[in-house]
C-alpha cells in the first residue's frame, strides 16, 4: 500500500520523511497542506516541494486561505479533509509526526476540557500511522543533527492564542525535571489506557444486537469495560446517558431480582430475568 506522509516542513514532519524514505522510498507521497494562516506560509510549500523532489518522491499540496483568525479546530479539520482525500485518491494510508510531547499535550487538552477515560488515549485513528509516537520532541532533534536534515520553523507555534502553545510553554516553566517526569507519567497513562481501549473496541466489535443480554458477562468485567459496552449496546436503541445514570443501570443489572425492571430514562426500561435483561421502550 501506498504512503501519504503529511509534512509540514518543520523539524518532525521532515525526520518522518526522511526516516521512511531511508527504511522504504516505494510507495511514498508527500502531501503539504498551505493552511494560509501566515503570509509567507507559501515558502513552506516551496521548501517541502523541493526537499521531496531531492528525494525523488512524489509530492501532492495544495494551497487554502484559511485566515489569521483561523481556530487550531478549523485548521486541522481542513489539513485531515486534505490528507484523506489523498489517501484515497491514491489507495494510501496517512501517517505523520506525532511524538510523545505531542500526545501528551493532547492529553492535557482533554482533561482541561473535561474529558472522559478515552481522553487519555488520544490519536488512536486506525487510518493513521503514527511511526515517530514513541520518541520524544528532544530526540527528534538529536536525529535532525544527526542527519543534517534541514527544516523550518513554524512561527504560530509561539503563537500564545493557541492552547497548545499555552500548554507547552506551561510544561517548560515547571523546569525540566518536573516536566520530564509529567511527560513520563502521561504517556505511561497513555499506553494502558490506549491498551484499554484496544481491549474494549475489540470487544464491542462483536456484540451485536439481540432480545436479551447476560448478566453474568456484565458482573464480571471491570466497572470502566462495563460501562462501555452498556453504552455501545444502548446506542442499538438509541438511548444515551449520562455517566452517572449508566453507572446506576450497571448497578441495576448486577443487583435487581428476577422479574424487576428498571427505568433508564423515563420511557426506557432494562427488564430482567434470573441470567440475563432485555431493553425496551414504553410508548404513551
Amino acid at each position: 500500500m501506498k504512503k501519504i506522509l503529511a509534512v509540514s516542513g518543520g523539524v518532525d514532519s521532515m525526520v518522518l520523511m526522511h526516516m521512511m524514505h531511508k527504511d522504504n522510498p516505494e510507495g511514498l507521497i508527500v502531501a503539504h497542506f498551505d493552511h494560509g494562516i501566515r503570509q509567507n506560509s507559501a515558502d513552506d510549500y516551496n521548501f517541502v516541494e523541493r526537499e521531496a523532489k531531492k528525494l525523488g518522491l512524489k509530492f501532492i499540496g495544495t494551497h487554502a486561505k484559511l485566515g489569521v483568525n483561523c481556530s487550531e479546530d478549523k485548521a486541522r479539520m481542513a489539513r485531515y479533509e486534505f490528507l484523506r482525500t489523498c489517501a484515497r485518491n491514491n489507495n494510501a494510508k496517512i501517517y505523520t509526526a506525532h511524538h510523545s510531547d505531542d500526545i501528551v499535550e493532547s492529553i492535557i487538552i482533554n482533561i482541561l476540557r473535561g474529558t472522559g477515560w478515552r481522553g487519555l488515549s488520544p490519536m488512536r485513528s486506525s487510518d493513521i500511522g503514527r511511526p515517530l509516537s514513541n520518541l520524544s520532541k528532544a530526540d527528534i532533534y538529536r536525529y535532525a543533527a544527526k542527519n543534517q536534515i534541514v527544516f523550518r520553523q513554524d512561527q504560530t507555534n509561539n503563537d500564545e492564542k493557541y492552547l497548545r502553545n499555552r500548554i507547552r510553554e506551561w510544561l517548560i516553566s515547571l523546569g525540566a525535571e518536573k516536566s520530564t517526569d509529567l511527560k513520563l507519567k502521561l504517556f505511561e497513562k497513555y499506553i494502558t489506557q490506549r491498551n484499554l481501549a484496544i481491549e474494549i473496541d475489540e470487544i464491542l466489535a462483536e456484540i451485536k444486537q439481540k432480545p436479551n443480554y447476560s448478566r453474568k458477562f456484565f458482573k464480571n468485567l471491570d466497572r470502566r469495560t462495563a460501562t462501555e459496552i452498556l453504552r455501545h449496546i444502548l446506542r442499538f436503541y438509541d438511548i444515551s446517558l449520562t455517566r452517572p445514570q449508566l453507572s446506576r443501570a450497571l448497578d441495576a443489572i448486577c443487583t435487581f431480582p428476577t422479574n424487576s425492571r428498571f427505568s433508564l430514562n423515563g420511557s426506557n426500561f432494562m427488564y430482567f430475568s434470573r441470567h440475563t435483561f432485555s431493553v425496551e421502550s414504553v410508548k404513551n
